[in-house]
């Protein structure tokens, strides 16, 4: 056998090893992470949360900790027992085969390809979520979701996700087809372009698909929101209220868009939870994002992460390799997205470490623009309750909080405003 296939074989092999190093890894990190947040987990209520919890609630949130993390232990395991099982039985490679079998066309194979494989895991992972719905969430009493408004949403994610993703695989298969490997940059504009369209539009266009949305009436709330707004410099006309509470009693509120397009969103469950000063102090909290340019420079960053992204895989896919690392009958761009994407893993991770830690940082500087306004006080008031209502862990590992958390844990953002009084 001539040097250079042995070579290949070879290099080949180190891949797929280095593949299952990496799926193993990430399985065993995860897995650690979740064995020291549950450690933290007891009956006896931690010093600095009493005033927070009372004993029964803070029992009944530590069960529900308790039951979430045993319920994603066992998700996570039946996930890695399946990405185990592609990678060792050739799985990517009879899907391969099977879109092969119905088209000799390379955009419509990697179609079939993708498609098939989205279908598969919707179909895999329906039975957790219908069981972390309407068993897990409904035994806490967090559960509005109907049967009806669950299978709806089902659908309706389905047919968005295969519109959206397939719309743009095309457009990625045909650049690349049109390119060859320079075609990542090409990609990264549409990309980009795209994510700068779904900010300005999300709101408008795919969240009337599963929530109604209406303005804000006119009242003591939100003339307390636009006496804040006016006081702040930040003009505000778009101030929405979305139906939260048909799926779920958890508060929430969140802005998105800039310029004429900015708009805030209250869902009526947090409306209902809070005082009128606490629901304008976390509109305060998120108009410090904008006003501090959170949002553009959140913008910024993954724009820079998918040039790295793109790139990378353009280097990659030079190398007519990943057809021999998953069994597969030839090379293709298909092929070689799935290797690099396994293979991109520790650099995904390091990357949301990273944007977990500007993510924390901007919570903190958004907290502060709320404290300016004399909102402090209110914010932390309405935070304990959102937290205390939500059953959220407020005494989670540090090192749980590091690689997971995109915001700072409640006590932490407590003695942060503290600190700056």
């Amino acid at each position: 056998m001539p040097i250079f296939v042995l070579h290949f074989q070879s290099m080949a092999l180190f891949l797929f090893i280095l593949i299952i190093l990496f799926v193993a890894g990430n399985y065993l990190l995860e897995q650690l992470l979740s064995t020291l947040n549950r450690g933290r987990l007891s009956s006896i209520i931690p010093p600095k949360l009493i005033g927070i919890y009372d004993q029964e609630k803070y029992a009944r949130q530590q069960n529900y900790s308790l039951v979430t993390s045993r319920f994603d232990d066992f998700t996570r395991l039946f996930t890695l027992i399946l990405a185990l099982g592609m990678l060792f039985l050739d799985g990517f490679a009879w899907v391969d085969t099977i879109a092969r079998n119905i088209s000799d066309n390379d955009i419509v194979i990697s179609l079939l390809f993708f498609g098939i494989l989205f279908i598969g895991n919707e179909i895999l992972t329906l039975p957790f979520n219908i069981y972390s719905t309407f068993v897990i969430e409904e035994r806490f009493g967090f559960n509005n979701t109907t049967i009806r408004t669950f299978v709806l949403d089902f659908i309706k994610s389905l047919l968005l996700t295969i519109v959206l993703a397939g719309s743009i695989l095309v457009l990625i298969l045909w650049l690349y087809q049109l390119l060859g490997n320079h075609f990542w940059l090409a990609t990264w504009v549409a990309v980009s372009l795209f994510s700068l369209i779904m900010l300005l539009f999300y709101s408008e266009w795919i969240v009337p698909l599963f929530n109604k949305q209406k303005s804000l009436e006119e009242g003591e709330l939100r003339t307390a929101i636009e006496a804040f707004a006016a006081k702040a410099g930040f003009g505000l006309k778009n101030i929405f209220v979305i139906d939260g509470s048909k799926r779920s009693t958890k508060a929430n509120a969140y802005f998105t868009g800039f310029g004429k397009k900015k708009r805030v969103v209250l869902y009526d469950t947090l409306i209902e939870q809070l005082t009128t000063k606490e629901v304008v102090a976390v509109l305060a909290h998120e108009v410090g994002h904008y006003k501090k340019k959170h949002v553009v420079s959140s913008l910024v960053l993954s724009f820079m992460q998918s040039f790295l992204l793109l790139y990378i895989l353009s280097l990659f896919l030079r190398l007519p390799i990943s057809a021999e690392v998953l069994g597969a009958v030839k090379p293709s761009f298909h092929i070689g997205i799935v290797v690099f994407g396994l293979l991109y893993q520790p650099i995904s991770i390091v990357l949301e470490l990273i944007m977990n830690l500007f993510s924390r940082k901007h919570e903190y500087e958004a907290d502060a623009f709320a404290a300016q306004y004399g909102l402090g006080d209110a914010l932390i008031s309405g935070l304990k309750k959102i937290s205390v209502q939500a059953l959220s862990n407020l005494n989670p590992h540090p090192a749980y909080v590091f690689v997971h958390y995109s915001h700072p844990t409640l006590l932490q953002r407590i003695e942060r405003m503290h600190e700056q009084n």
